[in-house]
């Protein structure tokens, strides 16, 4: 059966989601973590998207995003074909780093928006990477809301 399209224009405000495969980690140190920045830090200037949030969990990612001028697809597809890349490269693997395709949601509330970048944020605490607030304040991994 033919995956459904997404619905994509310049400006529209996506969650994006995506996982290990078999819930495997796709970062495994600091090193990682700075490398997919850089290369979201990369794709954002060249494709124009802009990001307000994320998060980077050991085995999976939350971007907030408004997708650019080529859209979403095309975005996602050079940051998650560069970044397997690199981990492979880097960690002696091989084969697929990312479980099925990435996951969107199109956001156009405000109240819904406000609510999921509080959940992004907070995404490292609930799922126990970090302990408590102050700890959050100082992983590598999310975006300071402020």
């Amino acid at each position: 059966m033919p995956r459904k399209a997404r619905l994509d224009a310049p400006g529209v405000l996506h969650h994006v989601m995506v996982r290990g495969i078999e819930k495997s980690d796709i970062f495994r140190d600091d090193a990682d973590r700075k490398a997919f920045l850089s290369r979201v830090g990369q794709l954002v200037v060249s494709t124009k998207t802009r990001i307000p949030a994320w998060a980077l969990m050991p085995n999976h990612v939350h971007l907030l995003l408004f997708s650019g001028l080529q859209g979403i697809s095309h975005f996602m597809r050079r940051l998650l074909t560069g970044y397997a890349l690199y981990f492979n490269r880097r960690h002696h693997r091989s084969g697929h780093l990312f479980q099925d395709r990435y996951r969107s949601i199109v956001c156009e509330e405000e109240p819904y928006l406000l609510e999921l970048v509080r959940y992004i944020h907070l995404n490292p605490l609930r799922g126990k990477v970090v302990d408590n607030l102050r700890e959050l304040e100082r992983y590598p991994g999310v975006a300071t809301p402020y």
